[in-house]
């Protein structure tokens, strides 16, 4: 399997993830957005006293259908592509893993570093939460996050690799879990907090809009793992089978 195949294939899977994210989102995730946006309407005309509201530069109607659909589109080609090099990387490398199970290995090792470790850290918030001036300052330190946690996951499988020989597998993968673990949350503990939730706001609603991200991204990392796993398993058997019977006429002739 050539580079050029696997990313072809990786990202086409990710168009296909990104569909069931886009229906799992509109089911889940955007009846708390438009939660979330009522209370923050209903919160500014509580406290303000202009009685016309300035109009969106884009409908509610175009963010939630074509604007989350495009989003969800490039976000899972790209993310499909992604995984489909670290695949290519860790197949035949990690253990003697056949492709499903290296493409669960590297869904379930993306999920985390990529996502859970960060939003840990710095969790998502409906639109209602936080303050205007400080997107850029937030988003700087989730991506600093997202970038230690990748880097840390990273050092952790070439450390595993290095230690199997002299620990075996389970004790070099414990001990290399461990030395993430610990970065990770070193670097949670220097880093600072974020705290904009204002204290009247639902806290039913911060936790189901939470869920629901969580949710779409563990759709977006499950359908990549077990789609791209499946279709790279049987790319394989189909190219080892004409092997497998040349080989074996060879042995009868």
């Amino acid at each position: 399997m050539t580079a050029r195949t696997l990313l072809i294939r990786g990202m086409l899977v990710g168009v296909i993830a990104a569909g069931l994210a886009f229906a799992f989102a509109r089911m889940f995730g955007e009846p708390q957005i438009g939660a979330a946006i009522a209370f923050e309407n209903a919160h500014t005309h509580a406290h303000s006293h202009a009685d016309v509201a300035e109009p969106e530069p884009v409908s509610r109607a175009v963010q939630s259908t074509i604007g989350l659909g495009v989003a969800l589109l490039l976000y899972g080609t790209a993310l499909g592509g992604i995984f489909a090099m670290a695949f290519a990387c860790c197949h035949g490398r990690v253990g003697a893993l056949r492709p499903r199970a290296t493409a669960l290995l590297v869904g379930g090792l993306g999920f985390v570093a990529m996502f859970l470790v960060p939003f840990v850290k710095y969790p998502a918030n409906p639109p209602a939460v936080g303050e205007p001036d400080t997107i850029g300052r937030r988003a700087t330190l989730y991506f600093i996050m997202v970038g230690i946690s990748v880097l840390a996951a990273i050092g952790a499988v070439i450390a595993a690799r290095g230690l199997a020989p002299r620990l075996g597998s389970w004790n070099a993968v414990l001990v290399a879990g461990g030395a993430y673990v610990a970065v990770v949350a070193v670097a949670g503990l220097l880093l600072p907090a974020v705290n904009e939730v204002p204290a009247d706001f639902p806290a039913t609603l911060l936790w189901r809009f939470r869920l629901a991200s969580v949710s779409v991204q563990l759709v977006l990392w499950g359908t990549l793992g077990l789609l791209f796993g499946v279709l790279t398993n049987r790319a394989e058997q189909r190219s080892t089978a004409p092997q497998t019977m040349d080989a074996g006429l060879v042995r009868t002739g």
